[in-house]
């Protein structure tokens, strides 16, 4: 089964399910890519923080090696990584993604997140952390003043040079969205979110929509990610409410195949990560029921505005450093 259901960015085709890659432990990446691509999965979403893109590398090569796929029918996204804004650090990163991840080209290379922290020499330390030295007296975020300007000309010739097909960003608020597309002369193609019926963006999803922005939601299954982080509790469950269960007992699908489908029909594309091959194959198996108009309302109704992924929260836990980015 192969998922054929694709959001039209220019020229480009993003398939609309894809496989997250946040959290894919080291030892299961390779398989599990290459295992991805035979189930189906045509869109694959990396990043340098996710540490495991030599891992991932090796699945896509077996995977194009054994015929599973042909390189063009694939859609490859990774993300710059925070320490790398400055104009100087941005190609070097992509070519080292590019050399991990085993391309010629990314189909879509996004900014990681609004945040520019000091560059560290990938010989020194690959992938950086959130802290720039983890053997201070007191490890901490160090901040760069880097205006997303200098990053954002950087990306623009990346596209230029033909090595990234389409540049977009990420953890982006529709303020700094409205500032990018002022002076922007590659517009963002794609603005990856975290979305979810708890936070449903609502806003920010019809701006992109009116700028002709296509919109990937991450998390889109809501806390499931972050329970073991202590980002979320285990109460925090959108599977368990009442209307998803109805939904997904009407359909005889499971309450995460109804709360993936009311994703995609809003006309976002989703990238649910699961390391658990019966998972992995029920995320792709979306597209031969539909929520009604009321389910789907309903569903939307559950929003709290709750985040989950929140620099404003976890840097100053986890990193020292008191640093929000969204109000």
């Amino acid at each position: 089964m192969v998922v054929k259901e694709i959001i039209s960015i220019g020229n480009s085709q993003m398939p609309t399910v894809g496989m997250g890659l946040w959290k894919l432990e080291k030892g299961l990446a390779s398989k599990g890519v290459r295992d991805a691509i035979s189930m189906g999965y045509r869109h694959l979403d990396s990043a340098t923080d996710y540490a495991n893109e030599t891992e991932v590398g090796i699945g896509i090569k077996q995977a194009l090696d054994e015929g599973l796929c042909t390189r063009e029918e694939l859609w490859i996204t990774s993300k710059l990584w925070n320490t790398d804004h400055r104009a100087e650090h941005v190609r070097p990163s992509l070519l080292k993604t590019m050399n991990d991840l085993q391309v010629d080209y990314l189909d879509l290379y996004l900014i990681h997140f609004p945040i520019a922290l000091k560059h560290v020499p990938h010989d020194q330390l690959y992938p950086a952390d959130w802290i720039y030295d983890l053997n201070a007296e007191c490890p901490k975020m160090e901040l760069d003043n880097v205006p997303i300007s200098e990053t954002w000309k950087a990306m623009e010739e990346l596209v230029e040079e033909g090595l990234v097909r389409n540049i977009g960003v990420c953890n982006f608020s529709t303020g700094l969205i409205h500032d990018l597309l002022s002076y922007a002369k590659i517009k963002p193609a794609v603005v990856q979110v975290e979305v979810h019926p708890y936070f449903t963006q609502e806003k920010l999803i019809r701006l992109c929509r009116e700028r002709d922005i296509a919109v990937t939601a991450f998390s889109p299954l809501g806390a499931l990610s972050y329970v073991s982080l202590n980002m979320a509790q285990n109460s925090d469950n959108v599977l368990g409410e009442q209307v998803v269960l109805t939904a997904a007992k009407r359909l005889s699908k499971s309450p995460a195949q109804v709360v993936l489908r009311w994703g995609i029909q809003r006309h976002v594309s989703i990238i649910p990560k699961s390391s658990n091959p019966k998972r992995q194959l029920e995320n792709l198996q979306l597209f031969d029921f539909s929520l009604t108009d009321q389910e789907m309302s309903e569903i939307s109704a559950l929003n709290r505005n709750q985040r989950f992924n929140d620099p404003g929260e976890f840097c100053e836990r986890a990193f020292g450093a008191f640093h929000p980015i969204y109000d």
